[in-house]
């Protein structure tokens, strides 16, 4: 059998993410709060493609682009920058990019998005997935039909599903698309209303009748998981860090714990690489570019190896670190404008283009 061309493959939304951190408190009305801290990224499902790519997963990435500045900024960024391959993007003429203002705070985040839908959804662009490994879909949205092929080909379908604005949490819709899918990750909320239970664990016991490896991360609680095709169940702390912004973190995790799939690693093991890929996110400005490559987590490791308990409970890690490897990731910066991050109106772009009917 030939090997796959891809890891992942990722559907759905990007983003433009303008982040502020450090605010004193949030807006209110008739008053103005300045903040020191601002950082711009591509966001939504660019958050997961990139931590991916960081991790060295060949990564693909099915999605609609405008071709606005804030487009040609994220398509430049995922496609030059963090080598993830957008053969299956389209670049639509007359459609403005998602833009996403995260405004960070009292350890939690509140969000204003303004949006349109794209000419093509990111499930009309596939006709047939990509040959991958590992696939993501959000099941919030209606089951995409290139699930089904994908599962035939045997490709690990790993889900979610966002915060559900109607409170409706049909839960008989949800067990119906997640139909086949190797993998559920709600967060706690998402999975405590689906399942009607009072706390991560006892949603956890729920999901596992649903789906092979049930996840469900609950922030500073830690996550929960179960996996059926090994009988493992475990749950991992959070770790304790200075956070800056926890935008991304749940799909930095996301892309820690399809590594550790990839891996072979135990279900402890994948929760904790998943958690610290995480926890190391949540101290950058939030988006795609704070999701951490391997020299970040080299360093982490240099220094929480002297902790007995580190050194124990992470003593799988220095096997996955590649050798050599020390290349620094880009960070979010204040303005999509400055330097490489934009990169010149010369760059070769090989994606589509199609007219807005």
């Amino acid at each position: 059998m030939d090997e796959p061309e891809f890891d992942v493959f990722v559907t759905g939304t990007v983003f433009l993410d303008l982040i502020f951190t450090g605010l004193s408190r949030p807006p209110a009305g008739g008053h103005e709060v300045w903040t020191d801290g601002m950082g711009s990224s591509p966001g939504g499902v660019a958050n997961l493609a990139v931590a991916a790519s960081r991790l060295g997963l060949r990564t693909s990435l099915a999605t609609a682009f405008g071709d606005d500045i804030y487009g040609e900024y994220c398509w430049h960024v995922l496609a030059e920058l963090e080598d993830v391959d957008l053969s299956l993007a389209r670049q639509f003429r007359n459609w403005h990019s998602p833009v996403t203002v995260s405004m960070a705070y009292d350890d939690d985040r509140a969000m204003v998005t303004h949006a349109h839908p794209p000419p093509s959804g990111p499930t009309d662009l596939i006709i047939d997935p990509p040959s991958t490994r590992l696939a993501y879909a959000d099941m919030a949205a209606e089951r995409a039909s290139w699930l089904d092929r994908a599962q035939d080909r045997g490709v690990k379908v790993f889900a979610d599903v966002g915060w559900d604005e109607t409170e409706v949490w049909d839960t008989e819709l949800l067990i119906t698309r997640l139909a086949g899918c190797h993998a559920f990750v709600p967060n706690a909320g998402e999975a405590m209303a689906f399942t009607r239970t009072g706390s991560p664990g006892a949603a956890l016991e729920v999901l596992r009748d649903w789906v092979p490896l049930a996840v469900v991360t609950a922030g500073t609680g830690g996550a929960f998981a179960a996996d059926a095709e090994t009988g493992e169940t475990a749950w991992v702390p959070s770790l304790s860090v200075s956070a800056l912004d926890p935008t991304g973190a749940g799909d930095v995790f996301l892309a820690g714990l399809m590594f550790g799939t990839l891996h072979d690693l135990s279900l402890t093991h994948r929760l904790r690489f998943a958690g610290l890929c995480a926890a190391l996110s949540v101290r950058q400005f939030g988006g795609a570019l704070a999701a951490p490559g391997w020299a970040d987590l080299s360093t982490w490791w240099a220094e929480a190896k002297e902790s007995t308990r580190y050194a124990r409970d992470y003593a799988f890690l220095p096997d996955l670190i590649p050798a050599g490897e020390g290349r620094v990731v880009r960070r979010a910066m204040a303005t999509i404008g400055l330097g490489e991050l934009l990169g010149s109106e010369d760059d070769d772009h090989d994606h589509d283009s199609a007219v807005q009917p």
